[in-house]
């Protein structure tokens, strides 16, 4: 197993600071300094995780969260949990170079673990409640090129390959390849636990339905992290062999850009993905060669 496909286990090194190793470090990225973040932040994070996990969190949104929590203990630093301002909540989330996605859910991030923290009554009130809202703009759609595509398969050991075809041929995020388990297909329906827990069932066939068909039981892809890899793991292969330009969500934007252009049937696509809105699904697809001039030509003739 190469590193990067688990999360390191949290050691106290000396009371009362404790060692955090950084999570979802991936092979070939180094200089990431480890986070060191007092018992304090440690045990509210963790007590906050706990309640996370009663209520069902999927296992991806919970290591992203305690991903979150940690690298704000640490920026915070040596302020505690329970002394936080508003203020430094929002320098945390203007300080970092994210997109304006990888913000939004940081703010909630914040904005669940301070309610919790109010409904527990550890603050009197949550400092993150006036937090400003992150605006998505709409975004365009930019599908990985066949070329490219073609090119990472010809590339791909039999295990990448897979991961590749999950992304391109089913629309699978990186965190859903992670996840495939064997159980999950059924007379050629893949089932796909996505985000927030919601299970969508997307028909596959051709190689993508042979290979799983053929695989032995069990997580397809057997890890570390629950029994399977990382997503972080995932990703990092699939750019590997993409190139610097493009990643494993580019192969989602190819999926969701050739499943419209073959229906037109917007909600059809937005159900393969799971998306809950179909406004989410339009910024996924591209506009079919032609489609513009027929509408045109439908207006005017």
């Amino acid at each position: 197993m190469l590193r990067g496909d688990h999360v390191a286990p949290v050691v106290v090194v000396e009371p009362p600071v404790v060692r955090l190793p950084p999570l979802g470090r991936v092979p070939g990225r180094h200089g990431r300094r480890v986070k060191r973040v007092s018992t304090d932040w440690y045990r509210a994070i963790e007590a906050h995780i706990v309640h996370l996990r009663a209520g069902g969190s999927p296992s991806g949104t919970v290591r992203l969260r305690r991903h979150y929590l940690y690298d704000l203990a640490d920026q915070v630093a040596p302020t505690g949990p329970w002394e936080v301002t508003l203020g430094q909540l929002a320098g945390f989330l203007s300080r970092q170079d994210w997109a304006v996605e990888t913000r939004k859910s940081a703010r909630s991030t914040l904005r669940s673990f301070y309610g919790w923290a109010e409904d527990a009554e550890h603050v009197p009130l949550s400092p993150a409640r006036k937090l400003p809202s992150v605006r998505v703009p709409a975004g365009k759609s930019r599908p990985a090129p066949d070329r490219v595509f073609t090119a990472a398969l010809d590339a791909a050991d039999p295990r990448q390959r897979l991961m590749l075809l999950l992304a391109a041929h089913a629309g699978l995020r990186r965190a859903e390849v992670a996840q495939v388990h064997t159980r999950d297909l059924v007379d050629r329906e893949l089932r796909v636990r996505g985000k927030g827990g919601v299970v969508r069932i997307v028909p596959i066939g051709g190689e993508l339905a042979e290979l799983l068909e053929a695989a032995p039981a069990g997580f397809v892809f057997p890890g570390r992290v629950d029994g399977h890899v990382s997503p972080g793991y995932v990703g990092f292969l699939l750019k590997r062999l993409l190139g610097e330009d493009w990643s494993a969500h580019t192969l989602r934007h190819r999926y969701a850009s050739k499943a419209y252009a073959g229906t037109r049937d917007l909600r059809a696509v937005q159900e393969l993905l799971g998306h809950s809105k179909p406004e989410t699904t339009m910024r996924y697809t591209t506009i079919p060669d032609g489609a513009l001039q027929a509408a045109a030509a439908a207006a005017y003739g």
